[in-house]
């Protein structure tokens, strides 16, 4: 199911940027990847390559973390989740620096549990997401990326049974951090 979703999600992303090059004669391309800050906070991991190519960065993100306490609705704990998301992103500038905007796909793996902890229950959701951001270069091709996304559930489990309890998966959800990253 998650290599197909992830089939589909290149295929799409790709076309959508199908005869978009510019009429430049010299082409940009480069090859690089992120760490995300937050997952590594909340028991988690990130890690993101990408292939960029004139304005557009093509990137394929894997990622786990745990939901804190504190955003979950009363009554949940041990929300762990498993993304895998294939995104585009468009650079205003050339040369993968300054503001960029995209919009992708991911698929969402994860498992509830109460805070009786009696069950453990799964659930899975299709994602649209629009993020955006800053990539400030500090040295040579090292660079900073604070960024903004706003997630929006398009598929899968919207009540999820777990404990006699119904967990609601959120419609939209935001999120901010800061990756740190390298490209050729």
């Amino acid at each position: 199911m998650k290599a197909t979703f992830l089939s589909i999600c290149f295929m799409l992303l790709f076309s959508f940027s199908y005869g978009q090059a510019d009429n430049q004669s010299t082409k940009n391309t480069t090859v690089g990847f992120e760490l995300d800050a937050v997952p590594y906070i909340f028991k988690g991991y990130y890690g993101s390559v990408w292939v960029g190519h004139n304005h557009l960065r093509y990137r394929a993100v894997i990622t786990k973390i745990e939901t804190p306490d504190f955003v979950l609705e009363d009554g949940f704990t041990n929300n762990e989740m498993k993304v895998y998301a294939a995104i585009v992103d468009y650079f205003f500038k050339p040369d993968f620096e300054g503001w960029w905007i995209g919009p992708g796909l991911e698929y969402w793996d994860a498992t509830i549990q109460t805070d009786a902890k009696l069950e453990t229950a799964e659930y899975n959701n299709i994602i649209f997401t629009l993020g955006g951001g800053y990539v400030w270069k500090f040295y040579k091709n090292f660079y900073l990326n604070p960024w903004v996304a706003g997630h929006l559930r398009i598929g899968g489990d919207k009540d999820v049974m777990v404990d006699q309890s119904t967990f609601e998966t959120k419609l939209i959800i935001p999120e901010i951090s800061v990756k740190l990253g390298w490209h050729f």
